[in-house]
This record gives C-alpha cells, sequence and structure tokens, in this order.
C-alpha cells in the first residue's frame, strides 16, 4: 500500500471536488485508489444523471429518486470500504471499468 491510499480511496467518493483532488493527487501505481476512484466515477454520474431524472414528473421523476438513493447507499458503502481498505468491488457498479 502507498502512504495516503486511505486518504485518496475515501475522498474520491464526497463530490466531485474530491474525486477530482484524489485523482490529481494520487500515485498512478496505487490501484486500490484507481479501483475507488473508478466506482465513484461511476457512481458521481449515476446520481447526477439521477438528480436531473428526478426534477421530472410522473414516474420518471419518481425513478430517478429511487436511482438517487441506491447510488447514495453505494456511496456510503464505498466509503465504509475505502476506510477499511477494502478492494472488493462494489455490487451494480463494481464491475464497470471506466478507466
Amino acid at each position: 500500500m502507498y502512504a495516503h491510499s486511505k486518504l485518496y480511496s475515501v475522498l474520491s467518493y464526497i463530490t466531485w471536488v474530491g474525486w477530482i483532488i484524489s485523482f490529481i493527487l494520487h500515485d498512478r501505481r496505487d490501484m486500490l485508489v484507481r479501483q475507488h476512484l473508478n466506482q465513484a466515477l461511476i457512481l458521481n454520474i449515476i446520481s447526477s444523471l439521477a438528480s436531473i431524472m428526478s426534477r421530472g414528473h410522473g414516474i420518471i421523476g419518481w425513478a430517478g429518486g429511487l436511482i438517487d438513493m441506491v447510488m447514495l447507499f453505494l456511496l456510503i458503502w464505498g466509503i465504509i470500504r475505502a476506510f477499511k481498505m477494502s478492494d472488493e468491488p462494489l455490487p451494480i457498479v463494481g464491475q464497470v471499468k471506466l478507466f
């Protein structure tokens, strides 16, 4: 493990600003931080889209709110796993690789 693995892993889940800071400052060889960065990026993208959807009316607004709640649950779960320095992927988003 690297010196700041836990810090950058947890920070990656805390808003877009935390993700950007973690992305810029982490050691490129640290695979644990890379995994958490990837998962946090997916969660942030889906959550942002769900927030836009939830502004709609009817079933689209309801579905957006539901998706946003699921992403919040996964975000908290990701922070807990990052704090424990676990490399186990999150359900749903853990299998998707963006980088």
